[in-house]
């Protein structure tokens, strides 16, 4: 299991990394993080608009990873607790890079994949409006508010999510996450 992990882990660290993390993803984990992540912007020459929006894409995706875990009986017992997720903050070439992990069924797989295809799909002003529908119509769950986040995190953005499924046996899958905040803004439409 730790080969696995330590796989999914090297190939989530791309850039120059900022913070990277692996093991239980918690309420104290999240606020750390956070913490570091403004303690680092502070000073630098990033835009304020830009700083947000890492912030935000960050506490969305490190709630998602915290709310979406379904991890494997049997590595909870060898290795690690139920809410087990990796994940790095990258500095790239074109602004940051968020990339989570974690485990899910694999029969959850083909509507993840669905979900994030569909919003890939999506011009800004289709995200608008689908963002509305689904904040209006749609129920949430008890783990959170029903496929909002990641439609927000693609809107904050303004790219394509990325993603990737890495088989881990049967019945689970490993879930790859990422998403790129450029820190010059573009206006084109996609």
């Amino acid at each position: 299991m730790s080969q696995f992990i330590d796989s999914c882990f090297e190939q989530m660290n791309q850039g120059e990394v900022i913070v990277a993390y692996k093991g239980e993803i918690n309420a104290e984990v999240i606020a750390d993080t956070l913490s570091l992540i403004e303690d680092k912007l502070v000073g630098t020459d990033i835009k304020n608009s830009i700083k947000k929006r890492l912030y935000n894409v960050l506490v969305e995706g490190l709630q998602n990873l915290y709310h979406h875990v379904d991890m494997p009986k049997e590595l909870i017992k060898a290795d690690w607790n139920s809410n087990f997720g990796i994940f790095t903050i990258s500095y790239t070439e074109d602004g940051f890079r968020i990339s989570t992990g974690n485990f899910v069924k694999n029969d959850k797989t083909p509507k993840i994949q669905e979900k994030i295809d569909n919003i890939n799909s999506l011009s800004s002003e289709e995200l608008k409006e689908f963002y509305k529908f689904v904040l209006n119509n749609q129920k949430f769950s008890k783990k959170g508010g029903g496929g909002l986040g990641l439609i927000d995190i693609a809107r904050k953005t303004r790219n394509k999510l990325e993603y990737n499924f890495i088989k881990y046996n049967s019945e689970y899958d490993f879930f790859n996450f990422t998403t790129n905040i450029n820190t010059e803004v573009t206006t084109s439409k996609t």
